[in-house]
């Protein structure tokens, strides 16, 4: 008769077969960890960018912003220009800037929204025109070699980059074009429970909108898959044609999740000192039913990365 292994027995055996497990991972296939988080990036990335390669209808759905190019607006006349705007989109925030006499650079890595931006730009009054410049750039690979006393991320920008490598090397970007006692100045959403624990089998309705050149009136609806791990939020835009239900678009944006305390010490870490921080472009207080995180930053200090390397 076969003799029944006890039930502690078998717990040790599926424990250390578990650790065998874990030192393989570890010896062996880090590597394919960084290419699984790698190619996972470019999924976001490639995803995101359907987003804004239609430039009119981001200008159509986001007309009504107004709150954040008001504050990035007083910003520019605070801290005085030439304004470097990373991810100037249509040129939303850069225009409003040009208009009050700052010289402001925006740039952008998608070729629609600067055509779009460029086109906008030459129907302003010739003194605003004049101060305003976009260029096609890659938020992490931009060097220009000039300085700038204030640099501004715009709308949720840094919300699209996916990991702490990404980060890092957007803030050395930001580093290297900020001049001595200069000011960077960004937002990004406050992570909003209710989305991230939505069911990702499930389509949110959101209403009805019209896309522009199509002439048409679509159903408008979402769903949410929160990447807990990654701390990434992919929603995906559904737009279903009434007069053709098979006529279905899609476009998707991938967020990066930043926590308040979170994003805080990713900042010290990388040198940075907050000086003012804000839960709106109205400059309320940071609380819990906020729906933005906007932070005026310094440069104060070596970044722990750099100085740990250094040691």
């Amino acid at each position: 008769m076969r003799k029944r292994r006890s039930s502690s027995k078998v717990m040790e055996e599926r424990l250390s077969a578990r650790d065998e497990d874990a030192a393989e991972w570890r010896d062996e296939p880090r590597r394919l960890g960084v290419e699984r988080m790698k190619q996972r990036n470019l999924l976001y990335e490639r995803g995101t960018r359907s987003h804004y390669e239609n430039a009119e209808y981001y200008d159509q759905a986001y007309r009504r912003r107004r709150a954040d190019i008001d504050f990035y607006a007083e910003m520019a006349s605070r801290f005085g220009g030439p304004v470097l705007e990373l991810g100037a989109g249509t040129g939303r925030v850069s225009r409003a800037i040009a208009e009050q006499g700052v010289e402001i650079l925006g740039i952008d890595s998608s070729e629609p929204m600067l055509e779009r931006a460029e086109r906008r730009r030459k129907k302003m009054r010739r003194a605003a025109r004049e101060l305003l410049e976009f260029a096609h750039g890659d938020l992490l690979e931009l060097r220009l070699g000039r300085k700038f006393p204030l640099v501004i991320a715009p709308f949720n920008v840094f919300m699209h980059l996916y990991d702490r490598e990404e980060f890092q090397r957007a803030m050395d970007t930001v580093r290297a074009h900020l001049a001595p006692g200069g000011v960077f100045v960004f937002d990004v959403l406050v992570p909003d429970l209710r989305a991230l624990l939505r069911d990702p089998d499930r389509l949110y309705s959101a209403g009805t909108v019209s896309l522009p050149r199509r002439g048409r009136r679509y159903k408008y609806k979402e769903s949410f898959n929160y990447d807990p791990i990654a701390q990434v939020l992919v929603i995906t835009l559904y737009f279903q044609s009434l007069e053709d239900p098979e006529e279905i678009l899609t476009q998707t944006i991938a967020h990066r999740q930043f926590f308040p305390a979170e994003l805080e010490a990713i900042l010290h870490y990388e040198g940075f000192e907050i000086l003012e921080r804000y839960g709106d472009f109205e400059r309320e207080p940071l609380l819990d039913f906020a729906e933005s995180q906007v932070l005026v930053t310094r440069l104060g200090a070596t970044p722990y990365s750099r100085s740990r390397t250094s040691q």
